[in-house]
């Protein structure tokens, strides 16, 4: 009894939330201004490289999965949805949010599936099954399965983003040695911008290329690109950079010094990760050698109480 009444308020909670979702609310101010800034931020443009470039020479025609993203995508930004930390990772992935979502709801929904699919196997080859035990376990699976996409965007994201840290101190120590060789700030980060087409420095230099059409200082361009992509060094250089702006020689030595910050922490992330990874190995070398003393072990153990019977 007390299954069927948990299967069913939560049946009838999933059909809430299903019209909630689907049925247009009245918009208030804030809502209103929400959706027009969620579609502003929906027609940014992504940045590639020019391998990406030549890997992917044309548009595609669209496929279902990115008409339903589109359509959720537009959803979302109706109902004023803001989801910072999730656009931050979509932004530094170069990814639109309708993907993820339609990501989310596909796999929650494939998942989900499972239980009723489980279900009707084992009555098929007659085993008695409760139905209120499948329906909690596809409940349970389709959350799991709505939830896997965010934890697979946050890890590819970290490790996104500790690339562009590396990137960006090999770009403090360019513009240093520019500035070094008598060129003005802007130049000498313009300059070391140019160098590679990695995706890193593509983003540093459209960040950059647009301060300049839009009148900014280019270290409010990075600034701004450190917003969006939530990497807080950019902020951190953009706010050092616009205080100590006239003076060339302070400015090179700050930049040197960051530089050899970001060195020195990629260097001590390297070593944690590297010593996480021998922990793993000697947890299993740990395991392994149990096992193999259990397999030794068992013979006489059996016979020890084979004997004692």
């Amino acid at each position: 009894m007390t299954l069927a009444l948990l299967a069913g308020a939560t049946l009838g909670a999933g059909l809430y939330c299903l019209v909630r979702l689907f049925v247009r609310p009245q918009p208030g101010v804030a809502s209103l201004v929400a959706r027009i800034d969620a579609g502003r931020r929906s027609l940014t443009g992504w940045t590639a490289s020019g391998l990406q470039l030549s890997q992917n020479p044309g548009p595609t025609r669209p496929t279902p999965t990115d008409r339903l993203g589109e359509r959720l995508e537009v959803l979302a930004a109706e109902r004023g949805w803001q989801l910072h930390r999730i656009r931050s990772d979509l932004a530094v992935l170069n990814q639109p949010l309708g993907n993820l979502l339609a990501a989310k709801v596909l796999t929650g929904l494939a998942l989900f599936l499972t239980g009723p699919a489980g279900w009707t196997v084992l009555v098929a080859f007659g085993t008695p099954v409760p139905f209120a035990l499948p329906m909690i376990a596809a409940l349970a699976l389709g959350l799991l399965g709505f939830f896997l996409p965010d934890l697979a965007l946050r890890s590819q994201a970290t490790e996104r983003r500790r690339e562009f840290r590396r990137a960006v101190g090999i770009f403090l120590d360019l513009v240093a040695m520019n500035l070094a060789g008598g060129r003005g700030l802007p130049e000498a980060m313009l300059a070391a911008s140019t160098v590679s087409d990695h995706w890193s420095v593509v983003r540093i230099r459209q960040a950059l290329a647009n301060a300049r059409l839009l009148g900014l200082s280019p270290w409010e361009g990075l600034g701004a690109l450190g917003e969006e992509i939530a990497v807080d060094e950019l902020r951190d250089l953009s706010g050092a950079l616009s205080l100590a702006s006239d003076d060339g020689a302070k400015i090179r030595a700050s930049l040197s010094a960051r530089a050899a910050t970001l060195r020195r922490r990629e260097l001590a992330e390297a070593e944690g990760d590297a010593g996480e990874q021998s922990q793993s190995m000697l947890v299993a070398q740990m395991l392994i050698c149990t096992a193999f003393l259990l397999f030794l072990g068992y013979p006489a153990l059996a016979q020890l109480m084979l004997g004692t019977r």
